[in-house]
């Protein structure tokens, strides 16, 4: 059990918004600006650079830092868990802590080397899956294609240089992420995940998701989480001690 939860736990990190990317070339962030919120798109790729533009363009690409804080609900096997959540993120490095009452989870990168609380896991890079890969729209070592056949929603596939994939659902209106799913491996079983944004939040022109849901399907079990950010910080200076692997 303690260890389905800490699975469970790890797994959630893939959830925490945005990481800080190198900036695009002005002519790249300037033809993203340009196909901004079309709700004419028509391929994969249009609709992609659409989305990208509804949550910043230009200014999400060259976001150099994001710090978030705020409150978690885990529920694993009919168990309710709150608990509290941080992420910051800084060009590649980042670290994470979710605090529950069950357990504490801490994972850093220094831009070397990965430390994490729960040993013995090996998760998909941050810049893998989930809402990250925004960032990697214009990226020819990413693909952007059509959404599977079953899947009526309007949207498009993101697919990592490792094979990992999300697929993201799109507004039609606005043309910002309504949700998103994700199948990655972790310690040799795989893990599929899918989220709904109910609420964004603009800091510094970057519409960040402030409040979603996450539900895990871990095999054995089915996990959820509603995670609700009270305080987003962007492009704040972030020391590097805070990214320090811990002794």
């Amino acid at each position: 059990m303690k260890r389905s939860i800490g699975l469970f736990i790890v797994s959630c990190s893939l959830s925490l918004p945005l990481i800080a990317q190198p900036a695009a070339s002005p002519s790249t962030a300037s033809t993203l600006d340009k196909s901004a919120a079309s709700t004419k798109a028509s391929t994969p790729m249009e609709t992609a650079k659409a989305t990208l533009a509804a949550h910043g363009g230009d200014k999400l690409l060259r976001m150099k830092s994001l710090v978030v804080k705020g409150s978690v609900d885990l529920n694993t096997m009919g168990q309710a868990i709150p608990g509290a959540f941080s992420t910051a993120f800084s060009g590649e490095k980042y670290f994470f802590d979710i605090n529950s009452a069950m357990q504490q989870l801490k994972q850093v990168f220094d831009g070397r080397e990965t430390f994490s609380s729960l040993p013995g896991f090996s998760l998909p890079p941050v810049t893998s899956v989930g809402f990250p890969i925004m960032s990697k729209v214009s990226d020819t070592s990413y693909t952007v294609g059509e959404l599977p056949a079953t899947k009526k929603r309007k949207g498009f596939r993101i697919t990592a240089p490792d094979g990992f994939y999300t697929d993201f659902y799109v507004d039609e209106k606005t043309s910002q992420i309504k949700g998103y799913e994700s199948a990655f491996e972790v310690s040799g079983r795989v893990v599929t995940t899918s989220v709904e944004i109910d609420e964004f939040q603009t800091v510094e022109g970057v519409v960040i998701p402030k409040k979603y849901s996450q539900r895990f399907d871990l095999g054995q079990i089915t996990a959820y989480a509603n995670f609700k950010a009270k305080e987003i910080l962007v492009n704040t200076k972030i020391e590097d001690s805070a990214f320090a692997i811990p002794k």
